[in-house]
């Protein structure tokens, strides 16, 4: 019984169709450059109303393929945005006086931290060159003499009356060398020569000095020595109070002036905070006024040479670390090294004067967190998360509102500061740009993402083809060129333009938004025009640049095909075969992909073994293909087996297939060869098949159509094109055609067809010829039909496996009776 026809897609099925005359121009000058984001609405909004709302957790993760424009759009939104003006402020870090580990922060308003920091510099100046000059003055000089000079005579009554009591007692004041060291020692007079008392006590033994006088003066001595440490105490005593006495001088002189410099700054700067450090400073600075005595200039110096200087007023720097006072424009940073230091900041160590580490208030720096504050930092997702470290503190300082900066360094954990600067309040918007993968697994994992990151802008790797849309394309063209000073396109350039983005979109009725790879090859275009002296950038320009950038990726592709062409990979696209079938698959390199044709053969025979996936027992096939074997396997008890059991074993196998196989886009195709090899009725070598399908028959649609229909071609076309080639498809793929010219002139001239189909019946009457046949109320199928043949051929195996067991099963009786 003879097949029906099916109808075959003609030329116009297999491209898109552009009708740029509703635009009204000739070439891409006819047209403005775009300004706006193309085809990525959804996304718009959503990041609109992430960067609106001033609450925390509002921050916003973006998603989307690389090249659909997520970064241009982030900054695009966030110009427009940061436009207006805001008020950012200034941060400065101070010395904590009473705790030097835990600096302070001091907020101002933009612009006044700077203001701060040179008005302190320069009152800490000004004093330092004043004072000296007040220590140096007549007048200084004689008030301090007056007042030394009271104590001086002080303290020489004392020791004078002292002196008359040695004296009066017969005694001296010797100078006794001790070591390295002189020691005073009172001696009495013996003969107006001083005598040691050991020397005494020894002139007693021989009897040359009497004792009674030896005991008279060491009772004086000691009187003398007791007076002696009075008169030490009282002098050191009077020494305190001088320096007492002259610190209050230089308190009172110095006093006024310093107090006064502070009560300006404390006039200007009215934050409390502020004030409660320059009371803290001005409580420092009074209660050391000898600072202002070291590293003093000498006769004839302007200043003190640095070998000199011990920087006494370096506790009163003031550490800038944000600075807002060149606009008022929101800040948008860009972080495209995200480590801890470059984030957070950090605080540096130095090592000191005498070698060892050292680190204080004046050394902490700012990172990007702090540049962005008030405003938007942008960061990309991967290259956060490759950094150590880095994600806690971020989500910390997120859900806190606080920054606080600390150094991170793990290479020198022996040299650590215990500096713990005040956390800074912090206001940002952080924008993260990554892959779906990385959004769904802190999603899953994360329990506190959805927290910080309440937004989420997912972009669109293709939208709707219309008149909007190709409107779109040509300004996207225009702004390119426009940009790079690259030759404008005429009409045929861009329509194979726009016919490329169609084809990375997958559908006659999609582009792709993917606009990276659409600017790539504008310019490669441009330059294939540039070399034929084309004014103007062609259709033919577009078609070599695309056909230059694949020869720049397609080496796998070259190297396959020489397989074929050599006959080492088998193939047949001629003549019929009882169960084989050329099936149809793609390569994929990351980036690029390309279809070649795969032969499936089927083996038959009576037993209970059902279908036997070669690939999944020798661990060569994924899960997917093996969910399409057993889908197949229920069509076929479905079709065959409702009134008698399956005896078949039918094994399935790849032919020359190594590196594994998967999706199901084969299992139409091993269900047309088991079907063959059932019915015994060959099948057309010189078609290839891909569908996927479901229990009930139904063809399913599959990916990769485009390469699979072009692999297949190229095939034939190295092999001989006979005319009657050609490819099956499931009718749902019909719309994603978009297939290469070379492809579309073979099929308008009938040399090549492809046929779309929705059922297993359609499909197998094509491939052999004959009618599938239909299923009789009264069972079984239109006689000699192909479904008739295999249901009669599973009978005969089903009669052929019960003869089998019955035989043994009364040889296995004869066996027992026995």
């Amino acid at each position: 019984m003879p097949a029906r026809k099916y109808k075959q897609l003609n030329a116009k099925d297999l491209v898109s169709e552009f009708d740029f005359g509703k635009l009204k121009i000739k070439s891409s000058d006819d047209i403005k450059p775009c300004k706006s984001i193309i085809g990525q609405e959804r996304a718009i909004k959503s990041i609109k109303l992430g960067l609106k709302i001033p609450g925390r957790g509002y921050n916003i993760f973006v998603t989307g393929l690389t090249g659909t424009g997520r970064s241009t759009t982030i900054k695009h939104l966030l110009e427009e945005l940061g436009s207006r003006e805001i008020r950012l402020n200034d941060i400065c870090y101070v010395n904590n006086f009473k705790n030097p580990d835990n600096p302070v922060a001091l907020i101002f308003k933009s612009g006044e931290g700077g203001d701060f920091k040179r008005d302190v510099e320069y009152m800490i100046s000004t004093l330092r060159r004043a004072i000296p000059k007040i220590f140096l003055s007549e007048d200084y000089k004689n008030k301090r003499n007056r007042v030394a000079s009271d104590f001086s005579s002080r303290q020489k009554q004392i020791i004078d009356e002292f002196e008359k009591k040695m004296i009066d007692g017969g005694f001296v004041m010797v100078q006794m060398q001790v070591g390295m060291g002189v020691r005073n020692e009172l001696q009495p007079l013996v003969d107006n020569e001083p005598v040691s008392v050991e020397k005494l006590e020894r002139l007693v033994k021989d009897g040359k000095f009497s004792q009674e006088k030896l005991d008279e003066i060491e009772k004086k001595l000691e009187r003398l020595k007791r007076e002696m440490g009075t008169v030490e105490l009282e002098s050191k005593k009077l020494a305190m109070k001088l320096d007492s006495a002259l610190e209050k001088l230089d308190f009172s002189i110095l006093s006024p002036l310093i107090t006064d410099k502070i009560n300006v700054l404390k006039k200007k700067y009215a934050d409390p905070k502020v004030k409660t450090y320059l009371d803290s400073a001005l409580e420092a600075l009074l209660d050391d006024l000898d600072r202002f005595r070291e590293a003093s200039p000498r006769r004839g110096e302007e200043e003190a040479p640095p070998f000199r200087k011990k920087e006494p007023f370096e506790e009163f720097a003031v550490n800038l670390i944000l600075d807002n006072s060149a606009d008022g424009q929101s800040p948008i940073v860009i972080e495209n090294s995200p480590s801890y230091r470059n984030l957070f900041g950090t605080t540096e160590r130095v090592v000191d004067r005498y070698g060892y580490w050292r680190t204080d208030f004046s050394r902490i720096k700012g990172g990007s967190i702090l540049q962005a504050s008030g405003g938007f930092l942008v960061l990309n997702a991967l290259d956060l998360f490759i950094e150590p470290g880095v994600w806690i503190p971020l989500k910390r300082m997120l859900m806190s509102g606080q920054l606080e900066i600390a150094g991170y360094d793990p290479f020198y954990m022996m040299a650590g500061s215990g500096l713990k600067p005040e956390p800074i309040p912090i206001d940002l918007k952080v924008v993260l740009i990554g892959e779906r993968r990385i959004y769904d697994s802190l999603l899953a994992y994360e329990e506190d993402f959805k927290k910080i990151f309440k937004i989420k802008a997912e972009f669109d790797h293709e939208m709707k083809l219309d008149k909007n849309s190709l409107c779109a394309y040509v300004s996207f063209v225009r702004k390119v060129t426009e940009a790079e000073k690259l030759p404008p396109f005429n009409l045929d350039g861009l329509k194979e333009v726009t016919a490329y983005g169609s084809r990375l979109a997958g559908r006659r009725d999609r582009l792709t938004t993917r606009f990276t790879n659409i600017a790539d090859i504008i310019r490669e275009a441009s330059v294939v025009a540039g070399e034929k002296k084309h004014k103007m950038v062609t259709g033919d320009d577009v078609r070599n640049a695309i056909k230059n950038h694949i020869g720049r990726v397609n080496l796998m592709e070259d190297k396959i095909q020489e397989l074929y062409e050599q006959n080492l990979y088998l193939i047949d696209v001629k003549g019929k075969a009882v169960g084989q079938i050329n099936g149809l698959s793609v390569y994929d390199t990351g980036e690029y992909s390309f279809g070649r044709p795969t032969r499936i053969t089927v083996r038959v025979s009576v037993g209970r073994a059902g279908v036997i996936n070669i690939e999944r027992d020798a661990e060569l096939s994924g899960p997917i293909h093996n969910k399409g074997v057993l889908v197949l396997s229920g069509y076929l008890r479905g079709k065959f087996a409702r009134n008698k059991p399956l005896v078949m074993s039918a094994s399935i196998c790849f032919e020359q297939s190594y590196s594994g196989v998967d999706g199901d886009s084969a299992s139409s195709t091993e269900i047309y060869a088991i079907i063959s090899a059932l019915s015994g009725v060959p099948i057309n070598q010189g078609i290839a098949v891909t569908g996927s399908v479901n229990q009930y028959g139904e063809i399913q649609p599959i990916g990769g159509v485009n390469q699979k229909i072009e692999g297949f071609y190229e095939v034939c076309k190295a092999k001989g094109i006979t005319g009657k080639q050609g490819v099956i498809i499931p009718i749902q793929n019909v719309p994603e055609l978009q297939l290469k010219p070379e492809v579309v002139s073979a099929v308008s001239r009938r040399k090549f067809h492809i046929y779309p189909i929705r059922t297993i019946d359609e499909g197998i009457e094509i491939l052999t010829g004959k009618s599938a046949g239909k299923e009789l109320s009264k069972g079984g199928f239109t006689p000699k039909s192909i479904f008739d043949m295999v249901d009669k051929a599973l009978d005969k195996m089903a009669q052929q496996y019960k003869a089998a067991t019955d035989g043994e099963n009364n040889q296995e009786g004869k066996k027992k009776k026995k």
